[in-house]
């Protein structure tokens, strides 16, 4: 299997596992007669264990070599889908989200720090590039996919179509030959410890947080889209679908624009120009206040958009700050990102009479501080020089 489909594959866990289940909630909420702050704990819970999980597996592949500690993930990830696809009850899903999460860390964390084993500067920027175009695909498809599920079948589907995908990526990873020749060494204190040596390096540290906070609208949106466009606007789960995939274009343009780009732009300028993008989009939806479903649409799109173009540029500008312990440093970075995530997505299901007024205000947040923080970089390294 070529490098980048697997690569592609495995960052792909998380949206699949998240965005194929949001037409099922509102299923899930009357089958079960919950509301709807309970069914969306669904996707906190396995947010929450995720990112927790992806601060155990970065430095254990540094440690025992990336293959195993994949295989070992995509084996727990396929255990929790079949549970999820089983489960009769609101408590026994959240218990299977859990062991679903666990896994899909492995699958996620470690497809950045191969990006950073397999390729180098510009090169690893344009395959994170390409990698966001494919992956693009995953959300924009998975909630269509979903409402067909439960419109000709039933909701365990979806879990079981996800066991499916994680079989084809473990024949993926059981080919792929171990790219580690250094390991690092000790036992469970010494692995933890490489942590200290990882947030030593401030410039890593800073920036990787600042980036993480940019995913706010982002993930408000994931968290919040099915109530917005279903319970607010009466939506079909199938138009849902075509809306939430409407995002999930943006991404993909974005991506696409980057790999196109990102050889002839100044990094820094793309991630100005998005970040810029993403505060005007978030004026736009606090002065729309959702009036209608396009006047959450757009913004969003624009949001989407930008943060694809972006990404793969701050992830390989990040990933440039450490040349060693890079699965903790990988590890690091995607767990800011999903923990930023998951307190926007619980941020987001509370009973705010206006939820596109917060989406606004969410994109005014995620993208003032990392300007911010760029700025004041800049700053300090002109007084350095």
């Amino acid at each position: 299997m070529p490098n980048l489909i697997l690569l592609s594959l495995l960052a792909a866990f998380p949206p699949l596992a998240i965005d194929m289940y949001l037409p099922a909630m509102p299923t899930l909420q009357v089958v079960w007669s919950v509301p709807f702050g309970v069914i969306n704990l669904s996707l906190v819970v396995f947010i929450v264990i995720f990112s927790a999980c992806l601060l155990i597996h970065g430095p254990l592949s540094d440690r025992f070599g990336r293959r195993p500690v994949l295989i070992s993930g995509i084996l727990l990830f396929i255990l929790g889908s079949l549970l999820c696809a089983a489960s009769d009850s609101i408590a026994f899903l959240l218990f299977s989200r859990a062991i679903q999460g666990a896994g899909a860390a492995a699958a996620a964390s470690l497809s950045l720090a191969l990006s950073k084993d397999l390729y180098d500067g510009v090169e690893r920027q344009k395959i994170l590039a390409y990698i966001g175009v494919i992956m693009a695909f995953c959300p924009m498809l998975a909630p269509t996919l979903g409402g067909i599920m439960l419109r000709f079948g039933s909701w365990q589907w979806i879990f079981i179509v996800q066991s499916i995908m994680a079989l084809v990526a473990l024949y993926g990873v059981l080919r792929l030959k171990e790219p580690l020749t250094e390991f690092t060494h000790g036992g469970v204190l010494a692995v933890a410890g490489r942590y200290v040596a990882v947030f030593k390096n401030g410039r890593f540290t800073v920036l990787a947080l600042a980036f993480a906070i940019m995913v706010l609208p982002h993930f408000g949106f994931i968290g919040g889209s099915a109530d917005i466009y279903i319970n607010g606007f009466a939506m079909s789960e199938h138009i849902f679908g075509l809306y939430f995939g409407a995002n999930a274009v943006g991404f993909m343009l974005g991506s696409f624009a980057c790999t196109r780009l990102g050889g002839s732009l100044k990094p820094m300028h793309i991630l100005y120009f998005s970040l810029c993008a993403i505060f005007g989009a978030g004026i736009l939806m606090l002065f729309l206040g959702g009036t209608s479903p396009l006047a959450v649409a757009i913004p969003m799109f624009c949001i989407t958009f930008s943060v694809g173009f972006s990404r793969p540029v701050s992830n390989s500008m990040i990933l440039d700050q450490v040349d060693s312990d890079v699965g903790a440093a990988s590890g690091v970075m995607t767990f800011e990102m999903f923990f930023v995530g998951a307190m926007s997505m619980e941020f987001i299901s509370l009973d705010w009479p206006n939820k596109p007024m917060v989406l606004g205000l969410l994109a005014l947040t995620g993208a003032a501080i990392p300007l911010g923080t760029l700025f004041i970089m800049r700053v300090i390294g002109r007084r350095r020089t």
